[in-house]
């Protein structure tokens, strides 16, 4: 049976895996190394589609940084035993043993070379090297417990397991297949849902932002986004809709509906303290053409434009005019509509609460035989490879005991 198979399920396995994902696939190929019989179903038509639409096509797999700091939870303590046993090391090692060229892109983002499925074909490889069994188009129809193990309902027939691991992700972008199955297995057996939200999103703006901004969907600059306790130096992108850009996805994680979120648009620069400068420097230079120093025509004008500002020459501003230009022109603080929602966020808030489960196994503390990893757990990483890590990290905490 192969990654794409729908012949007869086997009638029972030591471990049966629900989602055929990172956490999922990392998570039978671990197993499978220590002698147990494993089968991964997903309804899906394909397996690991998250990771290959991932990274623009080439999947950002790990962060040489990953850190507990770079992860939301409510119990920020829970992930650090997973991610202390396999680092962001341990999989770079497996990458570098399949022969998959990578560089570093920024901020420690370690991408492929070449394609996502690179990363695909080496978890596929390493399940038919631990004789990890795969089936793909398999919906789930019931869950049973039994007094040792459980009973699995599903389109293609039954499967009787000693351990059953739940790897179904979260509900960001639905149109890949993202379902809440893996909350309602977790409801059912009493455990408690962190309440979920789209992370790591777009914002959308209020349609006379959007107007007063129409010129500039596509244009980009270095931000520094804060928002509550989170603050991100990295890029924002101005859309049709709204702001994306790597700022903008992290600053979402923290942001409530309401909220404003603060950007520096000239991050490194006191620009009240600039702009004096250079009108020592270059006191003939016309505003905008100082500005353009910084950012681009095109917000240059719109910037001006939005704060009431003539340009004229620098020696023509007061002292302390040139100051408050600065002042203003430096921050920006917009309360977003909203964002996106789970139809682009690439990650899930929330989840399984990891109260329920255990640090070091990924075990049910309340239902033996049954694991929750990866993103449906109440675990969520910052944008950068850190799902990734994660998911690795969890699968194999998982796989070692399963």
């Amino acid at each position: 049976m192969n990654e794409t198979s729908s012949s007869q399920l086997p009638e029972s396995v030591d471990v049966l895996i629900i989602g055929a994902g990172a956490a999922g696939l990392m998570c039978a190929a671990t197993a499978g190394q220590r002698g147990r019989s494993v089968l991964v179903l997903d309804h899906a038509n394909k397996v690991g589609k998250k990771i290959l639409m991932s990274g623009g096509g080439r999947c950002n797999f790990t962060n040489l940084y990953t850190a507990p700091e770079n992860f939301y939870s409510e119990n920020p303590h829970f992930c650090k035993s997973a991610l202390a046993r396999y680092t962001q090391w341990d999989f770079i090692a497996l990458v570098e043993k399949h022969g998959i060229p990578y560089h570093e892109k920024t901020l420690g983002q370690l991408f492929c070379d070449n394609k996502s499925k690179d990363i695909v074909d080496l978890l596929l490889a390493e399940c038919r090297a631990a004789k990890a069994q795969i089936c793909t188009r398999c919906s789930i129809q019931s869950i049973e417990a039994l007094q040792k193990g459980y009973l699995v309902d599903t389109s293609l027939g039954r499967v009787a397991c000693e351990s059953l691991v739940i790897a179904t992700g979260g509900l960001s972008i639905p149109t890949m297949g993202a379902t809440g199955f893996g909350y309602d297995v977790a409801r059912q057996f009493g455990l408690n849902i962190i309440p979920t939200r789209a992370a790591l999103v777009p914002f959308t703006q209020h349609k006379r932002q959007l107007e007063r901004q129409q010129e500039l969907p596509g244009s980009a600059l270095a931000v520094t986004a804060s928002c509550g306790e989170g603050s991100f130096n990295e890029q924002m992108l101005f859309t049709h809709r709204g702001l994306s850009g790597p700022a903008v996805l992290q600053i979402s994680s923290h942001w409530r509906e309401g909220q404003a979120v603060e950007f520096d648009l000239a991050p490194g620069y006191d620009l009240a303290e600039w702009l004096q400068q250079r009108y020592a420097e270059k006191p003939d230079s016309h505003l905008h053409n100082v500005l353009a120093e910084i950012w681009s025509k095109k917000l240059v004008q719109h910037f001006l434009r939005r704060h009431g500002v003539d340009s004229r020459p620098l020696k023509q501003y007061g002292a302390s005019e040139l100051a408050a230009i600065g002042n203003r022109l430096q921050t920006w603080q917009l309360v977003p509509a909203g964002t996106e929602g789970y139809r682009t966020a690439e990650v899930t808030l929330g989840g399984v609460d990891t109260d329920c489960i255990s640090s070091r196994t990924m075990e049910c503390k309340t239902q033996p035989g049954l694991y929750f990893i990866g993103e449906v757990l109440d675990v969520t990483g910052w944008l950068g490879g850190y799902n990734f890590q994660w998911a690795w990290a969890s699968g194999h905490a998982a796989g070692e005991v399963a």
